[in-house]
Order: structure tokens, then sequence, then C-alpha cells
């Protein structure tokens, strides 16, 4: 079976970890932006991580190279024809505006070069596209409600509302106000959790009214938690490759995903930063084929519930 003929959803992925190395080093040359890197190569050898804060240093980096609304547009098209061609007929990407906020790029430039992007891949593809607007947990829960406040204006297409960077020492208690604003407001709201931080956190997702849980393969520790998801069928967004890559996992075939799925919780497969973690979503998915055991059966659910988790 090839996993691209699977329709399928797209529910973790940030627009800003879909910036490919030869894009990046491009983008550093139009705006004369200072990189650590020279080459393609070079800036490929910079994706060995440890952890997810290893990661996020040299993330940060790359974000410094989009300055103006056609960088954000371009991203946004690149990333939505690759993965129209994997198959997913429905995206809702993760975009964190306080990072170019804080470089001086404007929220409209921003906003509606990504809006531009989805505009475009759809004519082009078919592929439907939402936003969703992710606070920094690493700021203070006033620049979250600030973020929020901004973004109004395109609310009609903003689809949700999530909370990710830095999980461990930032619990989702820390941003109860953010998430009770967010869903006062109407919208959907997510939050990264159980990726580095334990069950705790995403006990703590749920208690603040997240309705999707980001990666949460460390549920897995806790059965009544893995049995209170599956009861209340609440969609984790897992990124096998990216456990693998920050050392969340030490190989697939540890992965919690076959641990969850036998359990009944409502999982789907998606790629976080694949750039950075080297895989897209269909990469992900043949990845649980060779390396976890899953069967066409299997990849097919996967695929199912995907659509039955996305918001629309």
């Amino acid at each position: 079976m090839r996993v691209e003929d699977l329709p399928k959803a797209e529910l973790h992925v940030h627009l800003e970890g879909t910036l490919e190395a030869d894009h990046l080093l491009e983008l550093a040359r139009r705006h004369d932006v200072a990189m650590p890197w020279r080459t393609v190569e070079e800036v490929r050898a910079a994706y060995a991580f440890s952890d997810l804060q290893s990661f996020l240093d040299v993330f940060f980096v790359g974000c410094r190279v989009l300055r103006e609304r056609r960088d954000f547009a371009d991203l946004a098209h690149r990333y939505l024809t690759r993965a129209a061609a994997d198959g997913v007929v429905r995206a809702e990407v993760f975009f964190g505006p306080q990072t170019f906020l804080a470089l001086g790029v404007p929220l409209a430039d921003q906003l509606e070069g990504i809006f531009e992007g989805f505009d475009r891949a759809r004519a082009e593809t078919g592929i439907d596209a939402a936003l969703i607007t992710s606070a920094q947990r690493h700021r203070p829960e006033a620049d979250a409600l600030a973020m929020l406040d901004a973004v109004m204006p395109w609310a009609e297409r903003i689809v949700g509302f999530g909370l990710g960077s830095t999980e461990l020492g930032n619990p989702p208690s820390g941003f109860a106000r953010y998430f009770a604003t967010v869903r006062d407001r109407g919208f959907h709201a997510t939050a990264h959790a159980g990726e580095e931080g334990g069950p705790d956190y995403v006990r703590e997702a749920l208690d603040v009214g997240a309705e999707r849980i980001d990666h949460g393969v460390r549920s897995v520790e806790d059965p009544d938690l893995v049995r209170l998801l599956a009861a209340q069928r609440v969609p984790l967004t897992v990124c096998p490759l990216s456990n693998l890559r920050l050392g969340v996992v030490p190989d697939l075939a540890a992965h919690p995903v076959r641990a969850l799925v036998d359990a009944g919780v409502l999982v789907t497969v998606n790629s976080d930063d694949p750039s950075y973690f080297r895989g897209y979503v269909g990469d992900n998915y043949r990845a649980l084929a060779d390396e976890a055991g899953f069967g066409d059966e299997e990849l097919t659910a996967l695929a199912a519930d995907s659509l039955r988790a996305c918001w629309r």
C-alpha cells in the first residue's frame, strides 16, 4: 500500500519547522541575515539534537530569515504542496507569531502571507488548510493573552489556539486564563504536553480545556490517564520521527504509539517540524510500518482517525 493514497489530515505541524535548508539559506541571502551555516550540508549537520531544547535553539535561529509577507506565503505554499502529495486533504498548521513580532515583523505581514500561501495551495491542489495560532510557554501568560487579542482581526481564518515551546518548567496550568479566553471566544484549544513533561502535564492540559493533546506519548506511564483518554476519545497528535530525533524514544519499535493504539486511544500521525526531523507526514506513516510493525489496515485506521480528529 502507498501511504500517499490514504486521505489524511495533518494536525501537528509547525509552519516554521517546514523551512528546508536550501530555502533558509536563500532567505538569509535575500535579507542579509547572518547565519552560522554557509551550505546546505552545514545546515543539515546542525540538525543533530539531544532533546527538545537543543532543537528549539536551532529552530529559533532559522526563524530569523522569515522577514516579509512573501516569505511566509512561499513557506506555507511549499509545505502544503508537499503535504498534498502525501495524501493530506486537511492541514491544521501551527504558527507562533510571537517569535516574529519580537523580530519586528508586522503581524499583518505574517498572517496575510500565510493565508496567501494557503489560498494558492488550495487553488492548485485542493488541500484545505487552517491556522492554529500557538502561544509560547517560555514567555509570560500576559504575552499569550496579548497575542490572542492581536490576531482577532484574522479570527475567521484561525481554527484554534495552542501552547508550545519549552515544555519542562512551563506546565499548562500556568496558562489557564489564556485557555479560558480561547474557549470563551469560541475557538478550539490544544496543548503540547507529555513529550518531555510527564503525564501530569497531560492532565493539566485537559483541566485547562485542551481538546487535543499534541504529543502526549508519556501518557502511557499513567494507566488511569490512558483509560480516560480512550474513554473520552481525546485525540493525541503523535509525531514518531520527532520523538525519535529528540531522544524521547530510543527507537520506533519502543515507541508508545503501539500501546496507545491498542488501548483504544485516538492517535493521529504527524510530522511536527519535518525539515528538522527529516520526515514529512508520509515518512512518519512509512516509519511506523517499517519499524513499529503497523500493517496496512492499521495505517488506514490511523489516517481515518486523523480526519475524525480535525476541526472542521
